[in-house]
């Protein structure tokens, strides 16, 4: 058995249909008395009724969390929480409202509550992003990881298929490269594998019944044990690229995700053999790049850069600016290699 480290940060997780009735309570538990709720103008609705759960407790309520997280986003944010006194965040959302609470969380170190209605995992990571100047930084800080998590399998009902598959695909994507983390260990190997069977057998079902509440509480446990793993081992060429075309040409999060990941497993396939057996059998397939992409096809989801608003033009400049200074990755990384990577995902081939 290999050499290895385990040191994993700890969140109080409550799973389960209801969860969200507990908003209260939670809050109390972590010492807080007034909490600014914060959501993505899209999912307001939810923001207020999270509102009307804290009562007395909520302090006030901000709509505008946007992808990527526009460092002027974050600043209003946050001067909004310090005039209204607040000292605690609720995060009612994806990994983009999740992602502005880490935002300021990492200057105030205020606690974060966060109540997940998509698949993105953030809420289990101290992995914060910000993008500022067209680029997007991303960082790790036990400061900006949520205290708390309140998984209502009933607030991702809603979540339309054209979502709820990218979403997924994005944790698909997060247990998948902690499987060739460079400090992986046999737990994150153990929580990574489960996490794509869960969602492997639960997407093709959310998108197809969005109302089944069994398959949707299937994804949410995959997507939780995905975010475990990306928040207790590092990142590779899959996530660099991602953070790359997200922040550079502000594509859509969870579908870059979905387009990339099988190019990205397969520039690694004979880098990392183990890995890729693991991530196979976990999926049902013969090879870990094909079975990916037959997923992908199978709920729906994106396949090509060029049909989620990737310029052509741009390719080589992500290409640059991913190999300009690389995360850790089993197989090393160069400019011509990943231009090809990267023109095979804008083309939508099958890997």
């Amino acid at each position: 058995m290999r050499n290895f480290v385990y040191d994993h940060p700890a969140t109080r997780v409550i799973f389960g249909v209801g969860a969200l009735d507990r908003l209260q309570e939670e809050v109390k538990r972590l010492g807080a008395r007034r909490a600014i709720v914060l959501s993505t103008p899209e999912q307001r609705a939810d923001a207020e009724e999270a509102m009307r759960r804290l009562g007395d407790m909520a302090a006030g309520l901000f709509t505008e969390a946007v992808m990527h997280v526009p460092i002027e986003t974050a600043r209003a944010a946050r001067d909004m929480a310090r005039e209204l006194g607040a000292d605690c965040y609720v995060a009612v959302g994806g990994g983009s409202t999740t992602g502005l609470g880490k935002a300021i969380a990492l200057e105030t170190g205020m606690p974060i509550l966060a109540v997940p209605t998509t698949y993105a995992g953030s809420e289990m990571t101290p992995i914060y992003g910000i993008t500022e100047g067209g680029l997007k930084k991303t960082g790790r800080d036990r400061r900006v990881l949520p205290r708390t998590v309140l998984y209502d399998p009933t607030l991702t009902v809603s979540l339309p298929a054209h979502i709820s598959g990218p979403s997924g695909m994005n944790a698909i994507a997060h247990c998948v490269e902690g499987l060739y983390a460079e400090d992986a260990n046999p737990i994150m190997t153990l929580l990574a594998a489960e996490g794509v069977r869960a969602l492997t057998r639960s997407l093709p079902i959310v998108v197809r019944e969005p109302g089944n509440l069994e398959a949707r509480s299937d994804a949410l446990y995959g997507a939780w044990l995905a975010g475990s793993v990306l928040g207790a081992v590092g990142m590779a060429i899959h996530h660099k690229l991602c953070h790359v075309l997200g922040g550079t040409f502000n594509l859509p999060h969870a579908d870059t995700h979905t387009v990339v990941l099988p190019h990205a497993v397969a520039f690694n396939r004979e880098a990392a053999p183990e890995a890729m057996r693991i991530a196979a059998e976990a999926l049902g397939a013969k090879d870990a790049a094909r079975g990916i992409y037959d997923l992908i096809k199978r709920i729906g989801a994106p396949i090509a850069l060029k049909d989620i608003g990737m310029p052509e033009d741009g390719l080589d400049r992500a290409a640059k600016l991913a190999t300009e200074n690389p995360y850790y990755n089993p197989r090393k990384v160069e400019y011509g290699e990943v231009r090809e990577l990267l023109e095979n995902a804008y083309r939508g081939t099958r890997p």
